[in-house]
């Protein structure tokens, strides 16, 4: 590290040079990213329904669909619309009405249960199915001509209008997060700094990191839209301490030595050994985001763990860089630090650890309780506002023709009518069904196969499977429709073991399925990676697991206010969070524990050696906390995506809990337990 820090130091202009110009490449990287707005195709690909929707692209032609909603128009009116729509590039087929039950059938004839599928109060539907997937760049243009050519006085529903309303809503928000952020974390560097010019460079460099971050996600394929709304104000949150620290480093090293570059030379080694073993356990964090089979989480944790990397290598190299080569306008700006040195705090923490401690644990049983029965929710379109297109047309889709849920059963070609008939009466009879349909059954109402539309007759059928349409009263992600689509798949098995329920149903009732797994692995892993970092790192057994159950705790009392204010989370939000939490804020512990042990080598009374402790950390922990808070508030309060919203609320709050239980709660268990963490820790035994 030495060489290293030497040559920073010498070649400051070159480093800054060498820079700006890995900003190009970064760019290009960054626009050439794309970005995925649908979380289903993150389900595993050996997952059954995933296959079912691979056969439904492959082999029909049915990548996505939609319903289009026409009202007061004619049968010739419709047809022109339909040959409207089918111009379209990227739209397979559409059909109405007259497709299904031809021209020579007069409505008036039709069975009760065909009329009320197909009108209701003078509105038809027109079904459109896409050649791509839902969330494919050719289907998404294709919905939003499809959008501009049925006009305003038609609603399109379906998942590509979930999709594309998501992309056009964070779109226009990303940049809005990005200025809240950065004007929130200059307005607290401003006051926890001595200069008015740094929180520019602190900033700067961090903002270079979260380019370079972005930039290398190219080699990733695609990125989801919630790790690119996330990550550069948690990128900022995470990694601004590691640039305060060298920079109180430096200023300290400056009193000492009369050659600046001789004081940074010291401040990167210095600082290199002080952060490298927080920033692991922040790294290993996000990694073991990783372990979700939902593969957001190795979305999320691999962009998150590359954007700690690449600022712990900004800060070590950018930044004492820019320090050097504008040393003298730092000095000319430099002003009285604003932020206190909570000195009745210290104290306090000091003085009253036996109550804080007992406080403490009494609050851990309601937020134990809490932790574990706050609400979730799986329906992402109540992620969205109410008032986005997808919604409402989603919304008068269910009113006026009750589809709330429609399932495509894939069966083998060769199955006889006969069990076909007996899957449909099977299904139909199920609770909350509102009407199962295949070629077979429409032949038994009176619609033979031989006046069906060609391009139907070819969708339902094919060379190797056969698909059967099934339409649900039950909402998505509810916990009716999961146990509906658990006791389709069941009856479709009895006649066909091959057979696959595909639809939004069953990818929303395995999404909460695998949810549910994610969350306890996702925070097992995380626990048991941090804690064996901080076994090497601290070499300490104890202390570990005191640091680890403070930051726990604060975990807890975040989710547990969730519960208290009767707040329903998104599912993401209730995975992530927790591991987020846990990975970002035991710096703050660590800081506190490592300056803990240093004053205890040296002072035998442990309470003069926490009140020296706590007169060097508190600030520290404070800024950093108010840092990581400052870069989540302004989104949290902006958004109007709530997945996006709430795991932003969830972390800022989750900052300021950890802030509190550490600088309060921590010193308490470290006097407390300071025999345990003597004898588990490896230290020099003369010294104490």
């Amino acid at each position: 590290m030495k060489k290293l820090s030497k040559f920073i130091a010498n070649h400051s202009k070159l480093i800054v040079v060498i820079a700006v110009l890995l900003m190009i490449p970064a760019v290009i990287g960054y626009k050439s990213t794309k970005i995925n707005y649908d979380i289903l195709v993150y389900l595993p690909n050996n997952n059954e329904t995933i296959k079912g929707e691979k056969i439904l692209t492959n082999d029909f032609g049915l990548g996505a669909y939609s319903f289009v909603m026409i009202e007061n128009m004619s049968d010739k009116e419709i047809t022109n619309l339909e040959s409207k729509i089918k111009k379209i590039d990227g739209i397979n087929m559409v059909m109405g009405a007259n497709d299904f039950i031809g021209t020579t059938i007069p409505k008036e004839m039709l069975p009760d249960e065909v009329v009320d599928n197909l009108y209701k109060d003078n509105e038809t539907i027109l079904l459109v199915t896409f050649k791509n997937g839902t969330s494919d760049d050719k289907t998404l243009e294709a919905f939003r001509d499809l959008r501009k050519t049925v006009g305003d006085s038609s609603k399109v529903a379906g998942m590509s209008a979930l999709v594309l309303d998501t992309n056009d809503l964070s779109n226009s928000e990303m940049l809005i997060y990005i200025v809240i952020a950065v004007i929130l974390c200059t307005v607290v560097l401003l006051v926890s700094t001595d200069s008015y010019i740094l929180p520019i460079f602190l900033l700067g460099n961090i903002g270079v990191a979260i380019l370079y971050n972005l930039g290398t996600n190219v080699f990733l394929g695609q990125i989801s839209y919630i790790t690119k709304a996330i990550v550069a104000v948690l990128q900022l949150g995470v990694t601004t301490d590691f640039s305060i620290f060298l920079y109180h480093k430096y200023e300290q090293a400056k009193k000492s030595k009369k050659d600046n570059r001789k004081a940074m030379e010291e401040a990167i080694e210095e600082t290199f050994k002080s952060v490298i073993g927080s920033s692991l356990t922040t790294f290993a964090g996000f990694l073991a985001l990783c372990t979700m089979d939902l593969t957001l989480g190795t979305d999320i944790g691999i962009v998150m763990a590359k954007g700690v990397l690449f600022g712990l290598i900004c800060v070590m190299t950018l930044f004492p860089a820019l320090l050097l080569v504008f040393d003298k306008a730092l000095e000319k700006t430099k002003h009285k630090v604003l932020l206190p040195e909570f000195k009745k705090l210290q104290n306090t923490s000091i003085k009253y650890r036996k109550v804080i401690l007992i406080v403490f644990i009494i609050l851990l049983i309601p937020s134990v309780y809490g932790y574990k029965n706050y609400k979730v929710y799986y329906k992402l379109d109540e992620s969205m506002p109410s008032t986005m297109p997808y919604n409402e047309s989603n919304k008068e889709l269910k009113e006026k023709f009750n589809i709330n849920s429609m399932q495509i059963i894939i069966v083998d070609r060769n199955i006889n009518s006969k069990d076909i008939n007996n899957m449909i009466e099977d299904i139909s009879n199920l609770e909350g069904i509102e009407f199962a349909a295949s070629p077979s059954k429409l032949k038994e109402i009176g619609i033979p196969s031989d006046i069906l539309d060609k391009d139907l007759n070819d969708l339902i059928n094919n060379e190797k499977y056969q698909l059967l349409l099934v339409s649900s009263n039950y909402e998505i992600a509810s916990n009716k429709l999961n146990k509906q689509v658990d006791n389709m798949k069941k009856i479709v098995k009895n006649y066909d073991k091959k057979g696959i329920v595909a639809g939004e149903g069953a990818l929303m009732k395995d999404l909460v399925t695998i949810a549910d797994h994610d969350f306890n692995m996702v925070t097992y892993t995380s626990l048991l990676v941090i804690f064996i970092i901080m076994i090497l790192t601290l070499k300490s057994f104890g202390l570990p697991i005191i640091l680890t159950c403070a930051i726990e705790f604060a975990i807890f009392i975040n989710l547990a206010i969730s519960y208290y204010t009767g707040v329903t989370l998104p599912f993401v939000a209730s995975i992530v969070v927790g591991t987020i939490q846990l990975g970002a804020t035991i710096d703050y512990a660590i800081l506190m524990s490592t300056k803990y042990l240093e004053e205890r080598r040296n002072i035998k009374d442990k309470e003069k050696a926490m009140k020296n402790t706590l007169k060097v950390t508190i600030p520290s922990i404070i800024t950093s906390a108010l840092c990581f808070f400052a870069a989540t508030f302004g989104v949290a309060m902006y958004t109007k995506i709530d997945m996006i919203g709430s795991i932003c609320e969830l972390l800022c709050r989750g900052a300021i809990i950890s802030m509190i239980v550490v600088v309060t709660l921590l010193p308490s268990m470290l006097i407390t337990f300071d025999k345990f963490i003597m004898k588990t820790t490896k230290l020099k035994k003369e010294r104490i």
